[in-house]
């Protein structure tokens, strides 16, 4: 905020969402009206029964919908009939399992909004119209592009995951995991790790500022994975995070549950 000019466009739209999240965190109220898709990624230990784990996570879900701490928002397609309960088939919420070893069970939620998840991208490579070639040099050119056509629609100031590679499903799936980063954390990478500073500030060089108000703050941060891929394809998915950015862990090891 105080990068931004006094009396702008884009340091009032970062004032006001300072004021919302004090706001948030004072009335334990939801922090925008739209609530998103939850998106679950379990990670749970050998022998434990998904289709049970699948069962609380849909109670948990439920309850806090009840509690409006969640919106309704689980709509089906064909009917447009709201289920109220955030509840719908086997894809809403999005539950993501992968067993692993040890004994501990870890939940991480995500909950998406609508705006931003319009907003993301997938891109093949090698693109003629963007000029991008199947490389870092290309994939920085349509997430440029993914965050230009974004605008405000997004709810900038955004975050950025990205994912090279994989198939059109696994690179979407890599784009969301990868904004659990903490938004500090350094890519191992040293490669990737060059590329998110980089399209950090080039974005944030492209005016489009807090809410699509211009100025300097497009995008607080961007986080890359890189997934092996057929020699055929080369895809950059770009899952666009608005600056809400909710995010909560659950870790349950010997009867103990920690949260961050």
């Amino acid at each position: 905020m105080e990068q931004e000019t006094p009396g702008s466009g884009a340091r009032g739209a970062l004032e006001t969402i300072l004021q919302n999240v004090d706001l948030s965190r004072a009335n334990a109220t939801p922090i925008c009206q739209d609530t998103g898709t939850p998106i679950f990624y379990v990670y749970y230990p050998e022998g434990w029964s998904t289709r049970k784990l699948r069962t609380e996570i849909e109670m948990a879900v439920e309850q806090a919908t009840k509690q409006a701490f969640l919106r309704p928002n689980s709509v089906d397609s064909l009917t447009g009939k709201n289920s109220g309960n955030n509840l719908g088939g086997d894809y809403f919420p999005t539950i993501h399992f992968q067993e692993t070893d040890g004994i501990a069970l870890t939940i991480e939620l995500i909950l998406k909004g609508g705006g931003c998840e319009n907003v993301g991208a997938q891109y093949s490579l090698p693109n003629d119209e963007l000029g991008a070639g199947r490389d870092l040099a290309g994939v920085r050119k349509v997430v440029l592009d993914a965050v230009q056509k974004a605008q405000g629609q997004g709810c900038a100031p955004g975050i950025l995951g990205v994912a090279i590679g994989g198939d059109r499903g696994s690179s979407y799936y890599a784009s969301k995991e990868v904004l659990f980063r903490s938004i500090d954390e350094t890519n191992p990478d040293p490669q990737l790790a060059a590329l998110e500073d980089r399209l950090t500030e080039e974005s944030n060089q492209l005016g489009i500022g807090p809410m699509g108000f211009g100025g300097k703050t497009t995008a607080l941060g961007t986080k890359i994975t890189s997934l092996n891929r057929l020699p055929a394809s080369y895809f950059v998915t770009i899952s666009y995070m608005c600056w809400v950015y909710r995010r909560r862990k659950m870790v349950w090891q010997n009867d103990q549950v920690t949260y961050s």
